[in-house]
């Protein structure tokens, strides 16, 4: 029923936006016509918190090790928003996307299902 996700990343920027994923990050993307890229992404989770404000929605893309991903990233001139924070769950951190974007970048700690579905 459900074959995939599709994330949008909204950037007032986005020409900018758009070479990051393609250039720094690496991205495969097809243009679905007029320039509009879509990139293909790693295999995705999807976890569902509960809060107290407004629901909501957040971007993080995972990594096997933040420190090398981070260093990796400064070379291509990608800037930490806030700082690697060891969470429960995983370390974390915020990096901007040229463009006028930010997403989160994390270790897990937490057993995925991916791992279990391999």
């Amino acid at each position: 029923m459900i074959t995939g996700a599709h994330v949008v990343l909204y950037a007032p920027g986005v020409d900018e936006a758009r070479r990051f994923f393609r250039d720094e990050m690496g991205y495969t993307s097809v243009d679905a016509g007029g320039g509009w890229l879509i990139f293909a992404l790693p295999p995705a989770e999807l976890a569902v918190h509960p809060t107290e404000g407004l629901p909501s929605q957040e971007l993080y893309l995972m990594c096997d090790d933040l420190d090398a991903t981070l260093i990796e990233l400064a070379a291509k001139g990608v800037e930490v928003v806030d700082p690697p924070a060891d969470q429960r769950w995983g370390i974390v951190c915020r990096i901007r996307v040229p463009g006028g974007a930010e997403m989160g970048l994390y270790e897990p700690r937490h057993p995925s299902p991916l791992a279990a579905s391999t």
